[in-house]
Order: structure tokens, then C-alpha cells, then sequence
């Protein structure tokens, strides 16, 4: 008898015990608020787009797109076109500068490292991490004080803004290029150089062109560098970067602080003018993350 017992197989654990019930509440639980935090998220989002759409195209129109502000602020009427052409401009020449040097770094500290790279890096972190409005002062304790606003100050004082976005972007997106591709290049006695050239750079461009299409919808929004270093004019177009320069940021930003209802409710049109070319930035560089070959084979 007792070898029988012996013998006798061990009854399988029944599922469906205490351990599992706690472990599927649990999950429900945390389930349950990702979904919430999401939901709480794309609601905010969604409310200051329909705000902002529902404030602006009141005035948004033909007229807004093709004049300049009135000399009164008081009065009504007018658009913001100094404001466009003046961002389109500020910002790409800052895209000018910040593109180059920005994929640069991001070579040295993905493709070389180094010493070099981890002072890079660093600056990188430093300069994500500082105020715009400080480096508004720096440009204007560096360039303004000797050669006055202009559209020049305000397009550097832009690249540093988006000089560590870039550099991080594409940080991140070289390091996801297979190694064997720079194995297979350097193994038929291609140099490092042309290898990063020829191979890096084309598998990663997709990845490398949302890093900094990112950047500018960052700088297309940014108002406290200009502040101190293009300062704005609303008088008419200005296309000589030599000179002061307005932004829709800056023209926003003059209007929506002054007392006036018409002045107000231009700012309202310049905000949507400025949401609408920021998605279609985002827009762009969602699209050539989709076919950026790196992300695609991931």
C-alpha cells in the first residue's frame, strides 16, 4: 500500500489560484491607467488645437496671410506676412548652420568616440538642458552688443536650439545602423571616412532627416532668443537678415500682450498660422521616419 501511494503521481497546481488573480487584477490596474494617462494626454492636446482653431479662424483669411500689421495696434485689420517670410528666413538659417554641424557631432560620437566624443556629449546634455532665454543673452552679449539685432543673431541664436536636438537625433539613429554593413565596407579596404560617407549616412538618412525636421518645428516656436537678438519689426517686410527682423513668435507674442481686442484676436490668427506649419513639420518628419531604411527594418 504504502508503495502504491508512493508511486501515485502529485496532483497537478490547479490554475486559477490567489498568485494569478492578483497578477491579472494588477494588470488591469496598470492597463487601465496607461490608458487614462494616454487619453488625458490626446485630450489636452485635442483641447488647445480646437481652442486655438476655434480662436483663430475668426480672423485667418486671405488678407492675414498677404498684409502686414497696421501701424495701430488699436486698429483692425492687417495680417502677419513680415512674420512668415521673417521665420521662414530666421529659421533656415539657422536649419543652415545647425544641420551640418549638429550631423558632424553626432559622427564624432557615434562613429570615432574618444575623448572628444564624451566632451561633445556632454555639451550636448548641458545644452539641451539651458534655457532658451539664456542663450538668447549669450548671443546678444556675443553678437548684438557689436553688430545690432538682426535677422543673422536670431538665426544663430536659433542653431543653438536645435544644434543638441540634431546631434541626439542622429546620435540615436546612427547607433541603430547595422554593424556589418561598416564590417562589409571596411573589409573591401574602403576607408572609415568614405564608409560613414557612402554606407552611415544613406541607411540613416530617413531617421537623421525627422531629427531635424523636429528641430525646426522647435525653432519655428521659439520666442525668448528672438527676443534679444532679431527684436522684430512690424513696419514691413524685412528680407535683409542684416537688419531687425519679425517672426509669427515674436508677432504673436507683441500682439497677445497688448490690450487691444483687434491686436488679440491677430494673435490668435498668427498662433494658428504658427500650429499649422509646426504640424506640417511633425507632419514631414513622421514621413521620413517611415521610410528611413534603419527604422524600417526594425
Amino acid at each position: 500500500m504504502a508503495t502504491q501511494l508512493a508511486s501515485r503521481p502529485a496532483a497537478a497546481p490547479q490554475p486559477g489560484g490567489p498568485g494569478l488573480k492578483r497578477r491579472m487584477a494588477a494588470n488591469a490596474i496598470g492597463t487601465g491607467i496607461l490608458y487614462a494617462a494616454s487619453a488625458a494626454t490626446v485630450g489636452v492636446l485635442c483641447w488647445v488645437l480646437f481652442y486655438v482653431a476655434e480662436q483663430g479662424f475668426k480672423y485667418l483669411g486671405p488678407e492675414f496671410l498677404t498684409n502686414t500689421p497696421p501701424g495701430n495696434p488699436s486698429d483692425a485689420g492687417g495680417g502677419f506676412l513680415n512674420g512668415i517670410i521673417g521665420s521662414l528666413i530666421v529659421v533656415g538659417l539657422a536649419t543652415v548652420v545647425a544641420v551640418p554641424l549638429g550631423i558632424g557631432a553626432a559622427v564624432c560620437v557615434v562613429e570615432y568616440g574618444g575623448r572628444l566624443a564624451k566632451v561633445v556629449s556632454f555639451l550636448t546634455d548641458v545644452l539641451i538642458g539651458i534655457p532658451t532665454i539664456v542663450t538668447g543673452a549669450f548671443v546678444y552679449a556675443l553678437w548684438v552688443t557689436r553688430y545690432g539685432f538682426s535677422g543673422y543673431a536670431g538665426a544663430i541664436s536659433l542653431a543653438l536650439v536645435m544644434l543638441p536636438l540634431i546631434v541626439r537625433a542622429t546620435a540615436e539613429i546612427l547607433r541603430l545602423v547595422p554593424g556589418e554593413l561598416r564590417e562589409a565596407s571596411l573589409a573591401l579596404g574602403v576607408t572609415r571616412a568614405r564608409t560613414i560617407v557612402s554606407v552611415v549616412l544613406p541607411t540613416a538618412l530617413g531617421g537623421i532627416t525627422t531629427g531635424i525636421m523636429l528641430a525646426v518645428a522647435r525653432a519655428m516656436g521659439e520666442t525668448a532668443p528672438l527676443l534679444l537678438t532679431a527684436l522684430g519689426n512690424d513696419l514691413f517686410v524685412e528680407t535683409n537678415p542684416d537688419h531687425r527682423m519679425s517672426t509669427l513668435s515674436l508677432q504673436i507674442f507683441s500682439n497677445a500682450i497688448t490690450g487691444f481686442k483687434a491686436a488679440q484676436a491677430r494673435a490668435w490668427a498668427g498662433a494658428l498660422t504658427l500650429v499649422i506649419l509646426v504640424l506640417l513639420f511633425t507632419a514631414l518628419a513622421r514621413l521620413a521616419g517611415r521610410r528611413s531604411a534603419v527604422t524600417s527594418a526594425r
